[in-house]
């Protein structure tokens, strides 16, 4: 199976699961994890940037 064919059998099978979300687990790690994230909200120590921040600083890191 080439690369191509690989991409494809792989976009098919998200899509697949993006059909059932709730049937996919969560593990229990992820839970804590957005428990912090909340928490760094509601301190007011997060951050956030807007999307096309985010693109340019990506764009500007791998090319």
């Amino acid at each position: 199976m080439g690369t191509a064919e690989k991409l494809r059998a792989l976009e098919e099978l998200w899509d697949n699961l993006l059909k059932q979300p709730d049937a996919i687990p969560t593990p229990g790690w992820h839970d804590d994890v957005l428990a912090e994230r909340e928490a760094g909200v509601r301190q007011g120590e997060a951050r956030f940037d807007d999307w096309r921040s985010v693109r340019k600083r990506l764009r500007d890191r791998f090319n």
